[in-house]
């Protein structure tokens, strides 16, 4: 399975000089946050094909006026082709406005999930902000949630996919990272991931579930 992962700035050969060659035969798009949700609309119209998208910390509009025809996952575990897949969006609080979170909260937000979790595991985290350590930086709003590596740590999904810290804020830095068992890839622009096939191995439970990993962190 191919996916088309977007986030923080639209592509111009997406939007303005669209072709359906452009998506090279993605089966859907991701989209990790901060994105105009005309550009969101214009891609799920044109493209027919699904996109899932998290909140991003500038993507305010979309309480009032969402990106039609677009699934809304952040906060939900949802299946698609047999993958299962997490949205986490938001950054680190660092004012008052919304999708902003202590890293409390967010490991709240994660343990309101535990028996979507416990039940199936995860295939694909989509998160808008990276995971501390992982592609973030020093100020306060573009920090990453210890969290995020504790999800790693205990699921073992194949792929994070995060955006927040453009890739133009560091150009040394890789787009793509490892971090276990798990392939990081920051979004920002776009980028194109392909799934291998999915072990034929039951997805076994993690020994104290979500309780035990939220016990674990305090």
């Amino acid at each position: 399975m191919k996916l088309l992962v977007i986030s923080d700035a639209p592509d111009p050969g997406l939007w303005d000089y669209f072709s359906k060659d452009k998506l090279q035969g993605a089966d859907a798009i991701i989209s990790c946050g901060d994105l105009p949700a005309s550009y969101l609309s214009f891609l799920v119209t044109m493209a027919n094909r699904p996109l899932f998208y998290v909140h991003g910390n500038h993507d305010t509009k979309y309480e009032h006026q969402p990106p039609e025809g677009c699934d809304c996952i952040d906060g939900q575990v949802v299946d698609f082709k047999g993958y299962r897949i997490l949205g986490l969006g938001g950054c680190m609080k660092y004012n008052s406005s919304v999708h902003q979170y202590t890293e409390r909260q967010m490991e709240r937000r994660i343990a309101k999930m535990g028996r979507s979790l416990n039940r199936g595991g995860v295939d694909i985290l989509v998160t808008h902000a990276p995971a501390e350590g992982m592609g973030d930086l020093e100020d306060g709003c573009h920090q990453g949630f210890a969290c995020f590596k504790d999800l790693m740590d205990r699921f073992k999904p194949q792929y994070h996919l995060h955006g927040h810290v453009h890739l133009q804020y560091v150009p040394t830095w890789p787009r793509v990272r490892e971090y276990g068992a798990t392939t990081v890839v920051n979004a920002s622009g776009k980028y194109f991931i392909e799934l291998p096939d999915k072990p034929e191995q039951e997805w076994a439970r993690p020994r104290g579930g979500l309780r035990g990993w939220l016990d674990g962190r305090r």
